[in-house]
């Protein structure tokens, strides 16, 4: 026998309904998870542990409420709910090998806990708890599995996703109120335009993240409709009347986040619509995201060469060739998130579409798109937040001069000179490369308190008497 050949004490005997099955004696999983281990080595990757840790959650509060309805005796519940408990805490992601791109509706996934949870439970109660009769009572595979892409979901964005935009938004705001004077050329079109402040262009960027941020809560309520209780088809078969809104109920407590039953079970378990939605308004806000990130990195460029209005904080060497180059690294990774987050939002887009009549089977990859963007924006949104916006240093000379040396700011002249003069001389100033000042006095046509008081840079930013 060769030296890493397993010995026969290595596997133990399982059986379920097929037959027989050999599983690795120290896995805490049985006969249908050593299947679907065997069955599906595609990605090598298994389900997100949000999720593992989101069917513990449903398992703990089914058993507790199977007791209370007389379904399970107290001590059997007992057991049950300890272990899911355990599960639902990340102490056993580990026992939980099944890939990702498996069964469509996630019956592996559900029988690798419902496996799991019932050898706990065995230990701890000195006798046999079934996967099926005890931790899977009152339950399907097509009820709890998609219950628990909702609920982890809802708990990701809730306790990740939302708080890093919130220091995100703190961020762009904090650094808006530092820079608040810092007058700059405004650009449309990537040309120049009337003059902003930085602190104007921030505030816009802390804008966009608030309120994709409250979008994120709105859409929450809807995610945390819960198909519980629907069993097989969404009629309910086996599930005690009640049963659903317990266990909703304890989740709401175990996890604080925003639950309900289902206001139609068929819908909730034909169609994964919530999801898709959700998946959208994290489309939106990567978006939002590439944006800001795009607007640092041309406003840091150079620094010779490009714009070089602000300073990002130098973190790493930029070339292996360059000596002395610096990149902007942190909005270079934030762009590839979006890239990955919208790829993940048109597979769950995809997947969401394809519920054929009581069931949607594309569950496990619509969980694993859906929850990977949230982890994705969530870990961006804080990395721009620590190591780039906290440390943007303007450039404020050369800002000034920007703003000063645009011809657009011009545009302050239309309600003394008219619109047909001042863009005379708009075209003056750049055929000869003066500065609109200049234009104006050499011509003529005001005197130079009058040109100041229309060109004073920070009021025109303010709009108000300079519009026309």
């Amino acid at each position: 026998m060769a030296d890493d050949e397993p010995t026969a004490d290595a596997y133990r005997i399982e059986h379920d309904t097929m037959g027989e099955v050999r599983v690795p004696a120290a896995a805490r999983w049985a006969a249908q998870t050593q299947r679907a281990v065997e069955n599906f080595p595609v990605s090598g990757r298994p389900l997100p542990p949000r999720l593992i840790h989101a069917l513990g959650a449903i398992k703990a509060a089914a058993a507790e409420e199977n007791a209370r309805l007389g379904v399970l005796d107290a001590d059997v519940a007992g057991a049950i709910a300890a272990a899911a408990s355990e599960v639902a805490a990340g102490e056993w992601d580990a026992e939980f090998p099944v890939d990702v791109f498996q069964t469509g509706s996630g019956t592996s996934s559900n029988m690798n806990a419902n496996e799991v949870i019932a050898s706990l439970a065995s230990e701890r109660l000195g006798r046999e708890v079934h996967p099926n009769d005890h931790v899977n009572a009152s339950q399907s595979s097509n009820d709890v599995f998609p219950s628990a892409i909702h609920v982890a979901a809802a708990v990701s964005v809730s306790d990740d996703l939302l708080p890093a935009l919130d220091r995100l938004g703190g961020a762009l705001r904090a650094k808006a109120a530092e820079v608040a004077d810092v007058v700059k050329a405004g650009r449309t079109h990537l040309m120049d335009a009337t003059p902003v402040t930085l602190g104007q262009e921030l505030d816009g960027y802390a804008a966009q993240v608030e309120q994709a941020a409250d979008r994120l809560r709105a859409a929450l309520p809807r995610v945390g409709e819960l198909p519980l209780g629907g069993t097989a088809t969404g009629t309910g078969l086996n599930a005690p009347e009640g049963f659903a809104a317990g266990v909703v109920a304890a989740l709401v407590l175990r996890l604080g986040v925003v639950l309900s039953e289902a206001p139609d079970h068929f819908a909730a378990q034909g169609a994964r619509d919530h999801l898709v939605s959700l998946s959208g308004e994290l489309r939106a806000l990567a978006a939002g995201l590439l944006k800001v990130a795009n607007d640092l990195r041309w406003m840091a460029s150079g620094p010779r060469t490009g714009l070089a209005e602000i300073r990002l904080p130098d973190l790493q060497p930029g070339s292996s060739i360059m000596p002395g180059k610096v990149n902007p690294v942190i909005p270079e990774v934030v762009s590839q998130v979006v890239v990955q987050v919208y790829g993940n939002d048109a597979a769950v887009a995809f997947g969401g579409s394809q519920g054929n009549f009581e069931l949607n089977v594309f569950l496990p990859v619509i969980a694993r798109n859906l929850l990977e963007s949230v982890a994705l924006l969530a870990a961006a949104s804080r990395l721009l937040a620590d190591r780039c916006v906290d440390g943007i240093e303007a450039d404020r000379d050369r800002c000034r001069a920007y703003a000063e040396a645009t011809p657009q700011a011009a545009t302050a002249l239309n309600p003394v000179l008219g619109y047909e003069r001042v863009a005379e001389l708009v075209k003056e100033s750049a055929r000869t490369g003066r500065s609109i000042r200049e234009v104006v006095l050499d011509a003529g046509l005001l005197d130079e308190a009058a040109l100041d008081d229309a060109l004073d840079l920070l009021d025109l930013t303010r709009g108000g008497r300079h519009t026309g």
